[in-house]
């Protein structure tokens, strides 16, 4: 009695190890299809890049390059035409980063100052401001063109980067100051106390405590931020011309050297030049990201 038992037992810790086992083999098959058909795009632009342009039009978008080369992505880089001048994406490339670096860091300063401020040095009305700052979030940026074309045409910041810089700060801050003044609930109101109790100020705090503390939102604040920043393209769009455009909205105006000729291998180099800034972002700080924002982000 006491084999079959035991022989029993076997049996079923066997037959429950297969069922884990054929559960988990179902799961990863599933995750992988959804990887490739998600990535399937990505994919395809790769490798139009390394084909030939009369390949792409004699057998069509979807095809494994048998010549491979790479000069489509230095054509692309500093001579293809856009918008009537023939030097690259490298000049919109230079616009973008120039754009999104400032204003990226520039937002999350204030957000944290503004965060710092909202959820620990809580003044009459604090609510209701934060409620008026983080509207923001919500309000559709089409609201916001006429009045900011009023504001930069008045401040002599109409087709510059430094309007797109304003413009990006402005519309940043309400995301940074919900995200920061969140985290910023989590620290303990005694330790903002007792440094005050042994003289630190305002300025002290922050930097001595509040800022050390902060790296988890502040990774978050900066990948939500440099995204946002360097994909949007309805500002850029409106509001820079020429060569004073980020490089989403110059990407658009592909001429095909003047001659009407779509040259997609080029075309399919520049777009993924576009998206690498963000790629790369995700790629180093993607980790802290998701901890960041487990870590009170989006309480």
């Amino acid at each position: 009695m006491a084999e079959t038992t035991h022989a029993d037992f076997d049996a079923l810790s066997t037959g429950s190890l297969r069922r884990r086992i054929t559960a988990k083999a179902i799961v990863y098959a599933l995750l992988t299809v959804f990887a490739l058909f998600y990535l399937m795009p990505i994919v395809i632009i790769l490798a139009n890049t390394l084909r030939p342009l009369d390949d792409i039009v004699r057998t069509g978008f979807i095809a494994w390059p048998a010549d491979p080369s790479l000069s489509h992505w230095a054509e692309a880089w500093s001579t293809f035409c856009i918008g009537g001048t023939c030097e690259g994406v490298s000049r919109y490339f230079k616009n973008s980063l120039a754009m999104a670096i400032p204003a990226t860091i520039i937002s999350t300063m204030l957000g944290l100052i503004n965060g710092y401020i909202l959820s620990k040095w809580r003044f009459r009305g604090a609510d209701l401001l934060f409620g008026l700052i983080t509207l923001g979030v919500f309000l559709p940026p089409q609201m916001t063109l006429l009045p900011w074309a009023w504001v930069l045409g008045n401040v002599g910041l109409s087709n510059t980067i430094s309007g797109l810089i304003l413009v990006h700060v402005v519309q940043g801050v309400s995301f940074t100051t919900l995200f920061c003044r969140n985290y910023f609930l989590a620290i303990p109101d005694d330790l903002i106390k007792a440094a005050r109790i042994d003289g630190a100020g305002f300025w002290r705090i922050f930097r001595r405590i509040v800022l050390p503390l902060s790296p988890p939102i502040v990774i978050v604040a900066v990948i939500w931020q440099f995204t946002g920043i360097w994909n949007e393209f309805l500002f850029g769009t409106i509001f820079t011309s020429g060569d004073k455009q980020p490089i989403t909205a110059a990407i658009v105006a592909f001429s095909g050297s003047g001659t009407g000729e779509r040259h997609y291998n080029v075309e399919a180099a520049a777009v993924i030049m576009a998206a690498l800034p963000p790629l790369f972002i995700y790629l180093v700080g993607g980790k802290y990201f998701v901890r960041g924002l487990t870590s009170g982000a989006v309480k």
